[in-house]
């Protein structure tokens, strides 16, 4: 698909719902990253970020616009987890500090946290059921396809890194 290009970036098309999506490796500081594009997510406007995606658990986000993706990140960074944004603000957040993947409140303050990023994800527009879920998939590299990895953009057919732009 032929997406936008802005002072030579590519950027996210919202009307062939086609997202920016970074990973960011967050073990070991090695201070790798990738930016490239995932379909299907029905977001709006703003953006979406977690530290629960397989297997590596590194930082995953997906947004419409790069202020929106560097806050949902930034809100992360401190206590891993699920964040929502938009317009500035953080409409949603399940703060995940053991390992960015687990919490130790009762299930009924879980359950609670997790309608109200629910909710954040009607706010911005999605329409893709479970949207933490499919985002958890992004990187997993055991599945087939196309793959995002913070260290590139993997056929995890023939296990090549691959390019984004052809």
């Amino acid at each position: 698909m032929d997406l936008p290009v802005v002072d030579g970036h590519l950027e996210s098309s919202l009307g062939q719902d086609t997202l920016k999506t970074l990973v960011f490796g967050r073990h070991h500081e090695t201070g790798t990253n990738d930016c490239d594009f995932t379909k299907g997510f029905g977001i709006k406007c703003g953006a979406m970020a977690s530290t629960v995606a397989h297997d590596a658990h590194n930082l995953l986000v997906v947004g419409t616009n790069d202020e929106g993706m560097a806050l949902a990140a930034n809100t992360l960074v401190a206590c891993g987890g699920m964040a929502v944004v938009a317009d500035g603000e953080v409409l949603g957040l399940v703060e995940l500090p053991i390992a960015g993947l687990m919490d130790a409140p009762a299930a009924d303050k879980m359950s609670a946290k997790v309608h109200s990023l629910e909710d954040a994800w009607t706010e911005i527009g999605r329409t893709a059921p479970s949207p933490f879920m499919t985002m958890a998939l992004i990187p997993l590299a055991c599945l087939p396809e196309l793959r995002l990895m913070n260290r590139g953009l993997v056929d995890c057919t023939t296990f090549e890194f691959t390019n984004l732009v052809v």
